[in-house]
């Protein structure tokens, strides 16, 4: 795995981290960097008893956005060094929403551009004060990518999403957990700790039953009522063949908290 992106696996918690690692450019995205997270996604997927992922980033911000440096190095190749980066990003946003555990991100510092865009495909978001949330692309002169539009609007609506793109809002911490982005306002120095506490707690879930919740709620928007209802079933019944349900129903019974075991 490249050391612009560190993959840790607790094994006994279950927690996964994906820890984005180029500080000196504050985690902009470049092909290497994109390639390294969608190797990142690749390695957490193919591990064995991961229950719940944690995203984040080294030094002071969460990801600055694109590498404008490599767009204006030679801008006749920004649409290549785009479908590069994007070639990778693809895979790696989809293989997020596909895993079973969820994904908790934990931001510091700013998440502009594609660091938005990542920070919405997370379940849940735990986010330092001081964290500021912006969608960047109107400064360039171009449209968001890696999901940004479908991802916003879902999280705050069409009114506020049109806002951050067309006047540049952006958001601090509180006003983000206001709008839906963020779940939790860590304090000062206290992120790690809180995405830790809120990854443990996660990880203590029915993580195969989480992961047929997010993927019915990513296709209800778009599914007829009836279809989506007769997916629900499907879910609800492949849910009942887990030792997960077979848990949860002896502990509801005996009246006690269930120990799921993510299987």
């Amino acid at each position: 795995m490249s050391e612009v992106v560190i993959v840790e696996h607790d094994t006994e918690t279950g927690v996964a981290r994906i820890v984005l690692n180029k500080p000196q450019v504050l985690n902009a995205v470049d092909v290497a960097m994109a390639q390294a997270i969608a190797a990142a996604v690749d390695d957490v997927a193919d591990a064995k008893g991961v229950r719940a992922i944690v995203i984040a980033a080294a030094g002071r911000a969460f990801v600055a956005g694109g590498d404008i440096a490599a767009f204006g190095s030679d801008p006749s190749r920004s649409a290549e060094v785009v479908d590069a980066i994007l070639d990778a990003m693809h895979p790696a946003i989809l293989g997020l929403r596909e895993q079973d555990a969820p994904v908790i991100a934990a931001v510091r510092g700013a998440a502009a551009g594609a660091g938005l865009s990542l920070v919405l495909a997370a379940d849940l978001v735990v986010a330092e004060e001081g964290a500021k949330f912006v969608v960047a692309y109107d400064r360039l002169g171009v449209s968001p990518d890696c999901g940004g539009t479908w991802f916003l609007p879902r999280k705050v609506g069409a009114a506020l999403a049109a806002e951050m793109m067309l006047l540049g809002r952006t958001l601090d911490a509180a006003e983000a957990k206001e709008a839906g982005i963020v779940n939790v306002v860590a304090p000062q120095d206290g992120l790690d700790a809180a995405a830790a506490e809120l990854a443990g707690r996660v990880a203590r879930g029915a993580t195969r039953a989480f992961g047929h919740f997010r993927r019915l709620a990513d296709a209800a928007l778009s599914t007829p009522l009836a279809d989506h209802l007769e997916a629900e079933r499907a879910s609800f019944i492949a849910s009942t063949g887990t030792a997960d349900f077979r848990e949860g129903v002896s502990a509801f019974l005996g009246k006690r908290k269930a120990s799921f075991r993510g299987e």
